[in-house]
C-alpha cells in the first residue's frame, strides 16, 4: 500500500485548495458538490468508514482517533492497515455547509 498512490487517486478529484502535501500527510478542501465523488473514491480505497460505525473499533483505530483530538458528529474516518503500514483519511465538514476538509496520513 503506497501512500503516494492513494494521494494520487484522491487528487484526481476536484480539489478546491491544497493546504499541505508531503510524503506523509495530505490536506485539502473540497466543495460540497464533490463530496459524493470523494466518498466513492475513499470507500474504493479504504472500504466502509470506521467512524461513524456500529462496529467495535480496534485499539489501533481508537488510538488514532485520540491522537487527532477525537471526532465529532458529522466527521468521517477511514482507516486501512495493510502490508505492515496504516493510512487514514478524515472528512471534516465546515460549519458553512459548503466545504469539507480531507486529511490523509500514514500512521
Amino acid at each position: 500500500m503506497e501512500f503516494d498512490n492513494i494521494k494520487a487517486d484522491v487528487k484526481k478529484l476536484a480539489i478546491e485548495t491544497t493546504r499541505m502535501d508531503n510524503g506523509e500527510y495530505f490536506e485539502a478542501v473540497i466543495g460540497r458538490a464533490c463530496l459524493e465523488g470523494m466518498v466513492r473514491a475513499l470507500e474504493g480505497i479504504f472500504g466502509a468508514p470506521v467512524w461513524p460505525s456500529d462496529n467495535k473499533l480496534s485499539k489501533d483505530t481508537q488510538a488514532l482517533i485520540k491522537s487527532v483530538g477525537g471526532l465529532r458528529k458529522g466527521q468521517t474516518l477511514y482507516f486501512l492497515s495493510k502490508e505492515g503500514s496504516s493510512v487514514f483519511a478524515m472528512l471534516w465538514p465546515w460549519q458553512d455547509g459548503e466545504r469539507i476538509t480531507i486529511k490523509m496520513s500514514k500512521v
